[in-house]
């Protein structure tokens, strides 16, 4: 360490050895001639001596040992304290005196700051890479030296770059962009994921398998990344289309939304025209073509689609969200799911929990129930016993008992009204208190004959308690009714436990929205189902397996915010 701080500039030889041979002799020379202190460090430490002299002439007492002045600690513990510090208060600590910023050039700092903060695992002075995977090499390469079919190196430029630089012109500044997005792209909406990926910052956007394949990886591609080509200039590259990075822009707009814009649009078209265009995408987002598909109604979407997000390739707007926070007694772990919805294909939907009910939330959508709505809504205070596997094929059966739990819940919603409108004026008295945390708020019910908003506590005053999730193992057995559609026929055998629940239903345009019942079906973890009733479909959702970072709400009212504003915007 001692070592590493006399090159680095923090010893008496004044600079690392990197500087002194871009140095002449005479320069070397008055560099090492200058004084081991500066003014600012004499004047810190008499002032440390006078005040010791003062305080050692008032008693007889014995003195107080000696203090040691920061100033006199040796450079590399200095290295080693400065290097623990946020990289935010570095510049003002460098403000303090010379010693402390000669320290500051250190680098070694500036990496461990990069290392901790953003997770920067590269050595600017390693970047000879063999056998790079196709994913980096698609996000990373400018240029790269081909040899034997292998990218032999990456950013050369990056030699004669310092961490201090990287920190400070790329990092810190972008540090607001990255977390979890939703692009706006009109009903269909998105999932964009900004990270620092090695010495870059990308944005992928994550995509969901192909239709119906729900249990599949998501995929993911490029829109953009930003990266230092020269020493202290950070690049904005646009990485839509097939001719490679090109100039782009991004703008921060305000807090929790920014944008981009692509300056080179002509690397989004392709030689074959539009034609070529609707085929490659085709095949990217259905993994088919379109003679494949025979549902006519299905082609209709498709293109419809291909041509409205078309319009948005040259300029996004993103909205930060959040992932829903998580508590011990949640029926599973919320999350992102995919989801199937019929000719619309592989949806993406947020799973999160509010008191004694659960929400999805679509962050993908289509043109009749858009991103930023809440697809299904389930009422954990009203579990459904399935009957036996030859009574459960019968739709006619399913049917009769989750009407009969609705009758139920609208019976139960019109007892507390008539209650609160008896009880005004006075305090209520609450039989019990609610399972989790404080009073909850008003949860607006399914608009059905009469529904309104209802207080969460009386609600859950009113209705038994949900029964605790059973053991894996002890499932019982499914099946889906004769009748009912599925777009994938592969779902699980055995489930856990149902829950009454409402879906989201609307025409073309979000037009006439409405809220039908159903049952929601918990498989596992990670798995569940919703039968819609008035549909006669059923939707098989499955949990995104990946880890996303800065995607935490910074508390329970900022996700609950964050849900409402996504809402507002497609209403």
């Amino acid at each position: 360490m001692a070592v590493c701080a006399r090159l680095c500039g923090v010893g008496p030889s004044r600079g690392c050895r990197r500087r002194q041979q871009r140095r002449g002799p005479a320069e070397t020379a008055a560099a090492d001639s200058e004084p081991d202190t500066d003014p600012e460090e004499e004047r810190i430490e008499a002032g440390a001596a006078a005040l010791a002299g003062a305080g050692g002439g008032r008693g007889a007492g014995p003195s107080p040992p000696p203090r040691c002045s920061l100033l006199e600690l040796p450079p590399e513990l200095l290295v080693e304290i400065f290097a623990s510090l946020p990289g935010t208060d570095l510049p003002s600590l460098a403000q303090v005196c010379t010693k402390f910023r000669r320290i500051l050039h250190t680098d070694t700092i500036w990496r461990r700051r990069c290392r901790e903060e953003y997770g920067v695992c590269e050595n600017l002075r390693k970047l000879d890479i063999t056998g790079v995977s196709c994913r980096d090499v698609y996000a990373k390469r400018i240029n790269p030296r081909v040899k034997s079919g292998r990218f032999m190196k990456i950013l050369p430029d990056y030699e004669h770059m310092e961490y201090r630089d990287v920190y400070t012109c790329l990092l810190h500044r972008y540090r607001h962009i990255l977390g979890l997005w939703q692009p706006d792209i009109g009903p269909y909406g998105g999932l964009l994921n900004v990270v620092v990926d090695g010495l870059f910052i990308i944005g992928w956007m994550y995509l969901p398998p192909h239709d119906p394949h729900v249990d599949d990886p998501m995929r993911f591609k490029p829109l953009f990344r930003v990266h230092l080509m020269e020493r202290k200039s950070a690049t904005v590259e646009c990485m839509y289309g097939h001719r490679g990075p090109h100039n782009g822009h991004i703008q921060i707009v305000k807090k929790d939304e920014f944008s981009t814009k692509c300056n080179q649009t002509d690397h989004h078209r392709m030689s074959g025209g539009r034609q070529e265009e609707f085929r490659t995408w085709l095949r990217e987002e259905w993994g088919r073509t379109l003679e494949d598909i025979f549902h006519e109604h299905m082609q209709e979407l498709i293109l419809m689609k291909f041509i409205y997000t078309s319009q948005y390739d040259n300029c996004l707007t993103y909205r930060r969200i959040y992932l829903p926070p998580s508590h011990p007694d949640d029926l599973i772990r919320p999350g992102l799911f995919k989801g199937t919805y019929g000719s619309h294909g592989l949806e993406i939907v947020m799973l999160s929990f509010h008191g004694k009910r659960a929400r999805g939330t679509k962050i993908t959508g289509d043109p009749n129930i858009p991103a930023g709505q809440q697809t299904v809504e389930i009422d954990l205070m009203h579990r459904i016993q399935l009957p036996d596997v030859e009574s459960l094929r019968s739709f006619n059966e399913l049917s009769r008992i989750v009407l009969e739990v609705r009758e139920q819940v609208r019976q139960e919603q019109q007892q507390q009204e008539d209650g609160a409108e008896d009880g005004e004026g006075r305090a209520p008295q609450s039989p019990r208190e609610p399972q989790r945390g404080p009073a909850q708020p008003s949860v607006e019910l399914p608009a059905e004959k009469g529904g309104g908003p209802v207080d969460g506590e009386a609600a859950a005053a009113a209705a038994p308690a949900p029964e605790q999730p059973a053991q894996s193992g002890q499932g019982q057995p499914f099946v889906l009714p004769v009748g009912v559609s599925s777009r994938n026929e592969d779902y699980p055998r055995t489930c856990r436990m149902c829950f009454y629940g409402t879906g989201l239903i609307a025409g073309h345009g979000f037009t006439s929205p409405e809220r039908t019942p159903g049952v929601f079906i918990l498989f596992d973890e990670d798995r569940f189902g919703f039968i819609w009733l008035e549909l006669k479909s059923f939707s098989l959702y499955s949990r995104v397996r990946a880890t996303f970072r800065n995607a935490e709400a910074p508390s329970p009212q900022a996700f609950e915010e964050m849900l409402k504003n996504i809402q507002s915007l497609t209403s």
